[in-house]
């Protein structure tokens, strides 16, 4: 079984001198059927009631463990109603870019409130998380006639949208450097071997999606500074977490020292979209700019009401990050004791790591048999584990029903 299960889902490459048509590469793409055959495959999981503490599957209740929903909003009542009024007063969708004919006062309330929240002068809501990234470092890479060489340096757990829009930057000259994880002197290192006439982008996450880890934010900043260098911080796991919710630059107290962030609402928030905050002068080139913005149509009504009354109640109900850290770590504290490792996490997001592929799966699918649901992450997303994460409203019921499962599975770490 071990064989059978070692490989990931990502880029296939070809031996040396094969040659496979496009339509015969996608007919050569087995793997998820043979874990289909094994009972083992753990994706695209269809359910059938989701956004709570538990969930539905083909009758039965699950706890969820693998939601990033971190303060459970997603299904609050007050944010259905918001979302269902949206779509009375402007139907489903603007239908159009913002650009033209696909903006509202909707998305420009929804706009106002995120700078103020973060505290940034302003900001551009985009269509989703993913297009979010692709619009801020795919557009401020770019390079024209007579610009200086621009290199991106990014730390090396970064999330894949920040890569491709480096990509997405079509500019030979926007190299791409990586630096070691959450690690400034590296970061230095690096600065300091760029040409002096270049100009340059860091980029890190302000927690690391896989990890849960937590950047060391003031070592990058002070690098940053000492090398008058632009910072993006993508805080899709921070927001609505730490410093009240108000994210890792206000976790520590450095808002005004990052230059932008970028956040997907498909986390912490409990919607769809993102948002890019920084310097009004930066967001009106983003605006004018952004191929993600205006070839695109704009966010739709329910999704901008659900985030703009979802940020609403984070200025109200602080408990919510409070909560879900407090859980968070007292779940750690239970794996760890039953003999799990945990890795470096200080945030909602607890990975739990197993010694390979074939563990991920077999121990998935025993924690599936006794009602748990986890993320099973293998190369190249990450080092084999189950991703667990957790959300303010799960209770101690909750809590201790996964750990106790944990603790059943045990022998298949």
């Amino acid at each position: 079984m071990t064989s059978v299960l070692r490989f990931h889902f990502g880029y296939d490459y070809n031996f040396p001198g094969e040659y496979m048509s496009l339509l015969d590469k996608c007919a050569s793409f087995t793997r998820h059927a043979e874990l289909k055959n094994l009972g083992l495959y753990a994706y695209y999981t269809a359910f059938e009631a989701h956004g709570g503490p538990t969930v539905q599957l083909d009758g039965a209740e699950y706890l969820m463990c693998g939601s990033n929903s971190y303060l459970g909003l997603s299904v609050d009542p007050r944010v259905r109603l918001a979302a269902r009024t949206a779509i009375d007063d402007y139907g489903t969708s603007f239908t159009g870019s913002r650009l033209l004919n696909g903006s509202s006062k909707l998305i420009e309330e929804l706009e106002s409130e995120l700078a103020d929240f973060f505290g940034k002068p302003a900001a551009l809501v985009v269509g989703t998380g993913y297009q979010t990234n692709l619009a801020a470092v795919g557009t401020l890479l770019q390079r024209g006639v007579g610009d200086p060489k621009r290199i991106a340096l990014v730390d090396q757990q970064a999330h894949a949208s920040l890569i491709d829009g480096i990509r997405l930057s079509r500019s030979a000259d926007a190299a791409l450097r990586w630096f070691r994880h959450n690690d400034a002197e590296d970061l230095d290192r690096k600065l300091a071997s760029c040409p002096a006439d270049s100009e340059t982008l860091v980029i890190v996450d302000g927690v690391y999606s896989m990890e849960g880890d937590i950047c060391v934010l003031p070592d990058i900043v002070e690098v940053c500074k000492r090398y008058d260098t632009t910072l993006l911080v993508d805080d899709s796991h921070g927001a609505a977490v730490l410093a009240d919710g108000r994210g890792t630059p206000a976790h520590f107290g450095l808002t005004d020292d990052v230059d932008l962030m970028t956040i997907s609402f498909g986390k912490g928030i409990g919607s769809s979209g993102g948002v890019i905050l920084g310097s009004d002068s930066l967001i009106q080139y983003l605006r004018h700019h952004a191929r993600g913005v205006i070839f695109s149509s704009g966010l739709g009504p329910a999704d901008a009401a659900a985030a703009l009354e979802i940020v609403r109640i984070m200025r109200e109900e602080t408990w919510r990050p409070k909560r879900v850290l407090e859980t968070a770590d007292g779940i750690r504290r239970a794996l760890s004791a039953i003999g799990y490792d945990t890795g470096v996490s200080s945030s909602p997001i607890v990975p739990v790591m197993m010694p390979g592929d074939a563990e991920v799966f077999t121990t998935w699918r025993r924690l599936m048999d006794l009602g748990v649901y986890t993320n099973a992450v293998i190369s190249p997303a990450a080092s084999p584990r189950l991703r667990t994460s957790w959300m303010a409203t799960h209770e101690d019921e909750h809590v201790a029903r996964a750990v106790a499962a944990f603790e059943a599975v045990r022998p298949c770490r």
